[in-house]
Protein backbone atom coordinates (compact mmCIF):
# COMPACT_ATOMS: atom_id res chain seq x y z
CA UNK A 1 0.00 0.00 0.00
CA UNK A 2 2.97 2.29 0.78
CA UNK A 3 4.57 1.91 -2.36
CA UNK A 4 1.37 2.88 -4.48
CA UNK A 5 0.59 5.78 -2.25
CA UNK A 6 4.27 6.61 -3.03
CA UNK A 7 3.82 6.83 -6.34
CA UNK A 8 0.60 8.65 -6.92
CA UNK A 9 2.26 11.09 -4.73
CA UNK A 10 5.29 11.35 -7.95
CA UNK A 11 2.52 11.54 -10.04
CA UNK A 12 0.67 13.83 -8.39
CA UNK A 13 3.98 16.10 -8.31
CA UNK A 14 4.27 15.60 -11.82
CA UNK A 15 0.79 17.08 -12.61
CA UNK A 16 1.37 20.51 -10.77
CA UNK A 17 4.05 21.37 -13.32
CA UNK A 18 1.82 20.08 -16.67
CA UNK A 19 -0.76 21.20 -17.12
CA UNK A 20 -2.48 18.42 -19.14
CA UNK A 21 -1.37 15.83 -16.51
CA UNK A 22 -3.08 18.53 -13.93
CA UNK A 23 -6.47 18.07 -16.08
CA UNK A 24 -6.68 14.75 -16.41
CA UNK A 25 -5.54 14.05 -12.51
CA UNK A 26 -8.55 16.71 -11.48
CA UNK A 27 -11.12 15.64 -14.06
CA UNK A 28 -14.30 13.63 -12.44
CA UNK A 29 -17.78 13.39 -13.76
CA UNK A 30 -20.19 16.79 -13.36
CA UNK A 31 -23.97 16.35 -12.79
CA UNK A 32 -24.71 19.50 -11.40
CA UNK A 33 -24.44 22.06 -14.61
CA UNK A 34 -24.42 26.08 -14.57
CA UNK A 35 -27.50 26.67 -16.87
CA UNK A 36 -25.29 28.97 -19.49
CA UNK A 37 -24.27 26.77 -22.31
CA UNK A 38 -20.48 26.47 -23.62
CA UNK A 39 -20.29 29.34 -26.39
CA UNK A 40 -20.69 28.76 -30.26
CA UNK A 41 -16.66 28.76 -30.35
CA UNK A 42 -16.37 26.40 -27.15
CA UNK A 43 -18.03 23.78 -29.06
CA UNK A 44 -16.67 24.22 -32.25
CA UNK A 45 -13.45 23.94 -30.60
CA UNK A 46 -13.98 20.88 -28.32
CA UNK A 47 -16.14 19.17 -31.53
CA UNK A 48 -12.40 20.07 -33.35
CA UNK A 49 -10.67 18.23 -30.80
CA UNK A 50 -12.93 15.29 -30.75
CA UNK A 51 -12.57 15.03 -34.66
CA UNK A 52 -8.57 14.92 -33.88
CA UNK A 53 -9.02 12.03 -31.88
CA UNK A 54 -7.07 8.33 -33.45
CA UNK A 55 -9.42 6.50 -35.88
CA UNK A 56 -8.91 3.66 -37.48
CA UNK A 57 -7.52 3.40 -41.15
CA UNK A 58 -9.36 7.25 -40.93
CA UNK A 59 -12.67 5.73 -41.72
CA UNK A 60 -14.03 8.29 -38.44
CA UNK A 61 -16.32 5.77 -37.67
CA UNK A 62 -18.56 7.07 -35.68
CA UNK A 63 -21.01 9.95 -35.62
CA UNK A 64 -22.04 12.92 -33.00
CA UNK A 65 -25.35 13.77 -32.51
CA UNK A 66 -25.67 16.67 -30.62
CA UNK A 67 -28.86 17.00 -29.05
CA UNK A 68 -30.40 20.33 -28.68
CA UNK A 69 -34.17 19.76 -28.45
CA UNK A 70 -35.57 19.81 -24.84
CA UNK A 71 -38.46 17.31 -24.92
CA UNK A 72 -36.10 14.97 -26.55
CA UNK A 73 -33.32 15.16 -23.59
CA UNK A 74 -36.50 15.06 -20.58
CA UNK A 75 -37.16 12.00 -22.77
CA UNK A 76 -33.46 10.58 -22.66
CA UNK A 77 -33.41 11.42 -18.87
CA UNK A 78 -36.10 8.31 -18.08
CA UNK A 79 -35.11 6.36 -20.71
CA UNK A 80 -31.18 6.19 -19.49
CA UNK A 81 -31.96 4.75 -16.14
CA UNK A 82 -34.23 8.33 -14.66
CA UNK A 83 -31.27 10.58 -14.48
CA UNK A 84 -32.85 13.94 -14.22
CA UNK A 85 -29.60 15.87 -14.52
CA UNK A 86 -29.27 14.76 -18.07
CA UNK A 87 -32.23 16.62 -18.80
CA UNK A 88 -30.36 19.86 -17.17
CA UNK A 89 -27.52 19.52 -19.11
CA UNK A 90 -26.53 22.50 -21.17
CA UNK A 91 -24.95 20.72 -23.77
CA UNK A 92 -25.43 16.72 -24.61
CA UNK A 93 -23.55 14.83 -27.67
CA UNK A 94 -24.19 11.23 -28.57
CA UNK A 95 -21.07 9.65 -29.72
CA UNK A 96 -22.49 6.66 -32.44
CA UNK A 97 -20.99 3.79 -34.05
CA UNK A 98 -21.16 4.29 -37.20
CA UNK A 99 -20.55 1.90 -40.12
CA UNK A 100 -23.86 3.00 -41.83
CA UNK A 101 -22.20 5.78 -43.76
CA UNK A 102 -19.56 3.14 -45.21
CA UNK A 103 -22.02 0.99 -46.67
CA UNK A 104 -24.02 4.13 -47.85
CA UNK A 105 -20.54 5.28 -49.27
CA UNK A 106 -19.72 2.14 -50.60
CA UNK A 107 -23.27 1.55 -52.49
CA UNK A 108 -23.45 5.03 -53.97
CA UNK A 109 -19.72 4.40 -55.19
CA UNK A 110 -20.49 0.77 -56.73
CA UNK A 111 -17.72 -1.00 -54.99
CA UNK A 112 -19.94 -4.05 -54.98
CA UNK A 113 -19.23 -4.23 -58.55
CA UNK A 114 -15.32 -4.48 -58.41
CA UNK A 115 -14.16 -7.32 -59.58
CA UNK A 116 -11.95 -9.80 -57.73
CA UNK A 117 -13.87 -8.20 -54.89
CA UNK A 118 -16.82 -10.32 -53.10
CA UNK A 119 -20.02 -9.52 -53.56
CA UNK A 120 -22.57 -8.36 -50.39
CA UNK A 121 -20.09 -8.15 -47.73
CA UNK A 122 -22.05 -6.63 -44.69
CA UNK A 123 -20.18 -5.38 -41.05
CA UNK A 124 -19.83 -7.94 -38.35
CA UNK A 125 -18.78 -7.96 -34.95
CA UNK A 126 -14.69 -6.70 -35.83
CA UNK A 127 -16.42 -3.95 -37.51
CA UNK A 128 -19.02 -3.43 -34.27
CA UNK A 129 -16.21 -3.12 -31.77
CA UNK A 130 -13.56 -1.19 -34.12
CA UNK A 131 -16.57 1.81 -34.49
CA UNK A 132 -16.93 1.55 -30.63
CA UNK A 133 -13.26 1.89 -30.45
CA UNK A 134 -13.18 4.99 -32.22
CA UNK A 135 -16.56 6.52 -31.09
CA UNK A 136 -15.23 6.71 -27.53
CA UNK A 137 -11.64 7.54 -28.13
CA UNK A 138 -13.31 10.49 -29.75
CA UNK A 139 -15.77 11.32 -26.99
CA UNK A 140 -12.50 11.34 -24.74
CA UNK A 141 -10.87 13.84 -26.88
CA UNK A 142 -14.27 15.75 -26.29
CA UNK A 143 -14.41 15.42 -22.36
CA UNK A 144 -10.49 16.28 -22.79
CA UNK A 145 -10.75 19.51 -24.32
CA UNK A 146 -14.27 20.73 -22.59
CA UNK A 147 -12.39 20.08 -19.06
CA UNK A 148 -9.21 22.96 -20.88
CA UNK A 149 -11.93 24.82 -21.16
CA UNK A 150 -13.75 24.85 -17.92
CA UNK A 151 -16.26 22.33 -19.13
CA UNK A 152 -17.33 19.71 -17.01
CA UNK A 153 -18.47 16.60 -18.47
CA UNK A 154 -20.25 13.13 -17.13
CA UNK A 155 -20.69 9.84 -19.52
CA UNK A 156 -24.08 8.02 -19.96
CA UNK A 157 -23.62 4.11 -20.62
CA UNK A 158 -26.89 4.06 -20.02
CA UNK A 159 -27.88 4.80 -23.64
CA UNK A 160 -26.65 1.27 -25.01
CA UNK A 161 -30.10 0.17 -22.47
CA UNK A 162 -33.42 0.17 -24.13
CA UNK A 163 -32.04 -0.74 -27.56
CA UNK A 164 -35.53 -0.72 -29.06
CA UNK A 165 -36.70 2.60 -27.75
CA UNK A 166 -33.48 4.25 -28.42
CA UNK A 167 -32.80 3.33 -31.99
CA UNK A 168 -36.27 4.67 -32.76
CA UNK A 169 -36.36 7.81 -30.42
CA UNK A 170 -32.75 8.40 -32.52
CA UNK A 171 -33.37 6.88 -35.50
CA UNK A 172 -30.54 5.23 -35.57
CA UNK A 173 -29.75 2.69 -38.84
CA UNK A 174 -28.92 -0.86 -38.58
CA UNK A 175 -25.22 -0.39 -38.62
CA UNK A 176 -25.07 1.98 -35.80
CA UNK A 177 -24.66 1.83 -32.03
CA UNK A 178 -24.59 4.48 -29.21
CA UNK A 179 -21.27 4.08 -27.59
CA UNK A 180 -21.32 6.77 -25.49
CA UNK A 181 -23.10 9.68 -24.12
CA UNK A 182 -22.15 12.78 -22.62
CA UNK A 183 -23.50 15.73 -20.62
CA UNK A 184 -21.35 18.73 -20.76
CA UNK A 185 -21.35 22.01 -19.06
CA UNK A 186 -19.55 24.43 -16.60
CA UNK A 187 -19.72 23.03 -13.05
CA UNK A 188 -22.47 24.73 -10.54
CA UNK A 189 -20.06 23.43 -7.92
CA UNK A 190 -16.79 21.82 -8.05
CA UNK A 191 -18.04 17.50 -8.22
CA UNK A 192 -15.71 15.98 -5.54
CA UNK A 193 -12.23 14.26 -7.20
CA UNK A 194 -12.91 10.19 -6.91
CA UNK A 195 -9.80 8.18 -6.17
CA UNK A 196 -8.67 5.36 -8.12
CA UNK A 197 -7.48 1.62 -6.62
CA UNK A 198 -3.93 1.38 -8.62
CA UNK A 199 -2.45 -1.58 -7.56
CA UNK A 200 -2.47 -4.59 -9.77
CA UNK A 201 -3.65 -2.94 -12.72
CA UNK A 202 -1.16 -2.79 -14.54
CA UNK A 203 0.76 -6.21 -16.02
CA UNK A 204 3.57 -6.96 -17.25
CA UNK A 205 3.64 -8.62 -21.36
CA UNK A 206 1.11 -10.94 -20.60
CA UNK A 207 -2.29 -10.57 -17.65
CA UNK A 208 -1.78 -12.36 -14.95
CA UNK A 209 -5.05 -13.46 -12.46
CA UNK A 210 -4.29 -11.86 -8.96
CA UNK A 211 -3.38 -14.34 -6.29
CA UNK A 212 -5.90 -14.73 -3.39
CA UNK A 213 -3.47 -12.16 -1.19
CA UNK A 214 -3.99 -9.99 -4.25
CA UNK A 215 -7.54 -9.87 -4.27
CA UNK A 216 -7.24 -9.16 -0.64
CA UNK A 217 -5.28 -6.16 -0.98
CA UNK A 218 -7.18 -4.66 -3.97
CA UNK A 219 -10.17 -5.06 -1.89
CA UNK A 220 -8.88 -3.58 0.94
CA UNK A 221 -7.55 -0.68 -0.85
CA UNK A 222 -11.03 -0.52 -2.52
CA UNK A 223 -12.77 -0.30 1.20
CA UNK A 224 -10.12 2.33 2.36
CA UNK A 225 -11.13 4.82 -0.87
CA UNK A 226 -14.46 3.92 -1.13
CA UNK A 227 -16.27 1.34 1.11
CA UNK A 228 -19.99 0.85 0.32
CA UNK A 229 -21.80 3.81 -1.01
CA UNK A 230 -24.79 2.50 -0.02
CA UNK A 231 -26.09 -0.23 3.10
CA UNK A 232 -27.91 -2.89 2.36
CA UNK A 233 -28.54 -5.98 4.53
CA UNK A 234 -25.46 -8.34 4.68
CA UNK A 235 -23.63 -6.18 2.52
CA UNK A 236 -19.73 -5.96 3.75
CA UNK A 237 -17.50 -3.74 2.02
CA UNK A 238 -17.06 -1.95 -1.11
CA UNK A 239 -17.03 -5.05 -3.39
CA UNK A 240 -19.99 -6.68 -2.24
CA UNK A 241 -21.29 -3.38 -2.71
CA UNK A 242 -20.59 -3.35 -6.24
CA UNK A 243 -22.01 -7.03 -6.57
CA UNK A 244 -25.38 -6.27 -4.95
CA UNK A 245 -26.11 -2.54 -6.30
CA UNK A 246 -24.22 -2.51 -9.48
CA UNK A 247 -23.49 -5.95 -11.14
CA UNK A 248 -26.57 -8.14 -10.04
CA UNK A 249 -28.69 -4.98 -10.79
CA UNK A 250 -32.12 -4.76 -12.97
CA UNK A 251 -30.14 -2.10 -14.54
CA UNK A 252 -27.45 -4.06 -15.65
CA UNK A 253 -29.14 -7.00 -16.71
CA UNK A 254 -31.33 -4.57 -19.10
CA UNK A 255 -28.10 -3.22 -20.49
CA UNK A 256 -27.01 -6.95 -21.39
CA UNK A 257 -30.04 -7.42 -23.02
CA UNK A 258 -30.69 -4.73 -25.05
CA UNK A 259 -26.56 -4.91 -25.87
CA UNK A 260 -27.78 -8.29 -27.79
CA UNK A 261 -30.50 -6.77 -29.03
CA UNK A 262 -28.25 -4.45 -30.55
CA UNK A 263 -25.57 -7.04 -31.76
CA UNK A 264 -28.05 -9.39 -33.59
CA UNK A 265 -29.37 -5.72 -35.11
CA UNK A 266 -26.15 -5.42 -36.47
CA UNK A 267 -24.85 -8.85 -37.84
CA UNK A 268 -28.20 -10.02 -38.75
CA UNK A 269 -30.97 -7.78 -39.54
CA UNK A 270 -33.79 -9.53 -37.35
CA UNK A 271 -34.27 -7.16 -34.90
CA UNK A 272 -36.23 -4.80 -35.95
CA UNK A 273 -33.00 -3.28 -38.74
CA UNK A 274 -34.36 -1.09 -41.48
Amino acid sequence: MRKVRDNLDKRRTMSEVNETLRLLDQRCSTRAYDPAPPTDEEKRTVLHAALRAPTAGNMMLYSIIEIEDQELKDRLAVTCDDQPFIARAPWVLLFVADFQKWMDLFAACGCDELPDVPPGVTPGPGDLIMACNDAVIAAQNAVVAAESLGIGSCYIGDIMELGETHAELLKLPRYTFPAAMLCLGRPKVRPHRTERYEEHVVHKNRYRRLTTSELADVSRELDELHGARSPRPGVSGCVQDVYARKFTAGFAAEMNRSVAWWLERWTSGTAGAE
